[in-house]
């Protein structure tokens, strides 16, 4: 509906510049807007030449709707590496993704050699009650055999309706032969927000995107972690985003609000002025004020700098890790109608409460914390960042930052941000850079924006 708005807007200004021909300004622009829309109908005709020709002339019978497919995604692509045409398929396997819902096995995989690797079963889904373990190798789906298909294809086979069935053949290390196990999908909710007691006395969040259910997940771990620890006992919260790759713009608002009483957490800014708008939180922070660390690094993107760095306007949280991705463009999903797939329409840049936009540029931390990362890793735990990608869109000039490190350490007792933001929270350490408490002014309602320009 907002899409339609906007154009029905345009078209209307469009007819108010044609009442006021007899205005020396608006003849001129008229006349330079019909030189565009003619220039614009020979490009046209040139692809419909073009398109005729190929139809005709190729070696081989194309497709024509390949044709028209590839067509639209060269011109989207040709604009940011963010902006995409989804075909139908695509389009539900996002709408999957943002969801966080689907119905299927409980299964987290990943290839191996060409076949599926169980990475973990989630708990109480139809594969953690059938016994199937993590590094449990499928090698058939319903008497097909994996070798040959991609992740996603064995991926889709595995998901389908509630209620349905599907076979699995298993190998197992230690089993003298195949496992034949029968599973019936369920609903599935994929677990973007995990949680657990640290040292006793720190409640530890970890966020992997932003769906559907972050914001209810996050709300259910707080409580829980509050409960198990004792409210006089709990020291503060660690939120980890780290290789958090974002997701849904409203889970972001609604995480950030969780931890802040009142301020402006995002404002988004399109090509027109009157699109900009400006999310605030609202009263009341989940955590009655408790310290709060948040660690990122360079794999933490989108939505999830979007919270870093409301969190740390505000000083409201203490930032530890790496410098994160830079991504700081918002992009809208524009569906085509039934069957027709959608665009992926990069349609506004966003900005921190302060004004910042951290486009092609990154969120800096306030405690820089490399990880010992081990020789054989060192050249695939970087993350070249935003700014390194083709066609990005360019950031504050001369500002852009590219390359940081993603490392994170697979045993918590070797992760150096984690302990640093655990010595902090127990006093051990303490920072001087630390942020004092957030003073009116910082956390007033009244739009940042209007003091400092906001960036993405």
């Amino acid at each position: 509906m907002r899409k339609t708005s906007i154009i029905l807007l345009s078209a209307a200004a469009g007819a108010a510049l044609t009442l006021f021909v007899t205005q020396p300004r608006s003849i001129l622009m008229d006349s330079t807007a019909r030189a565009a829309t003619s220039d614009t109908y020979r490009q046209l005709n040139l692809f419909g030449d073009v398109f005729e020709r190929v139809r005709s002339d190729y070696v081989e019978k194309p497709d024509d709707s390949k044709l028209i497919e590839s067509a639209i995604s060269g011109m989207l692509t040709g604009l940011d590496p963010h902006s995409s045409y989804m075909d139908a398929k695509s389009f539900r396997d996002m709408q999957v993704q943002t969801r966080g819902e689907f119905g299927g096995l409980g299964i987290e995989v990943t290839m191996e050699d060409g076949l599926i690797k169980v990475v973990s079963p989630i708990d109480d889904t139809p594969a953690s009650r059938a016994g199937i373990l993590a590094n449990d190798i499928i090698t058939t789906l319903d008497g097909e055999a994996v070798q040959g298909l991609t992740l996603n294809q064995a991926v889709d086979k595995m998901r389908g309706p509630v209620n349905t069935k599907i076979k699995l053949k298993i190998i197992r290390k230690g089993a003298d032969k195949p496992i034949e196990v029968t599973l019936t999908r369920d609903n599935i909710r994929v677990r973007s927000v995990r949680a657990r007691v640290e040292g006793g006395d720190i409640g530890y969040i970890r966020i992997t995107t932003f769906n559907e259910q972050t914001t209810e997940g996050l709300k259910r771990e707080l409580a829980s972690l509050t409960k198990q620890i004792g409210d006089d006992k709990l020291k503060g919260f660690i939120l980890d985003l780290r290789n958090n790759p974002g997701g849904l713009l409203e889970e972001a608002v609604t995480v950030s609000d969780a931890f802040l009483d009142r301020g402006e957490i995002v404002s988004t800014r399109g090509r027109n002025a009157e699109e900009t708008q400006r999310r605030v939180a609202h009263p009341g922070d989940l955590t009655k004020g408790k310290k709060l660390i948040v660690l990122i690094n360079g794999g933490s993107a989108s939505a999830s700098e979007i919270v870093a760095g409301a969190l740390q306007d505000h000083k409201r949280a203490t930032l530890i890790g790496t410098r994160s991705f830079g991504k700081g463009s918002v992009q809208t999903i524009i569906p085509l109608g039934s069957g027709n797939g959608a665009l992926r329409l990069t349609t506004a840049r966003y900005y921190t409460p302060s004004g910042r936009s951290i486009q092609a540029k990154g969120i800096e931390p306030d405690i820089e914390v490399l990880q010992d990362v081990p020789e054989e890793l060192k050249a695939r735990t970087d993350t070249k960042g935003e700014a390194s990608l083709r066609g990005h869109l360019k950031g504050d000039a001369g500002k852009e930052q590219t390359g940081s490190q993603s490392y994170v350490p697979p045993d918590a007792k070797d992760d150096k941000a984690l302990k640093m933001a655990d010595d902090l929270l127990h006093g051990i350490k303490v920072n001087a850079q630390a942020p004092a408490p957030a003073d009116k002014a910082a956390n007033d309602n009244k739009p940042a924006g209007e003091k400092d320009k906001k960036a993405n």
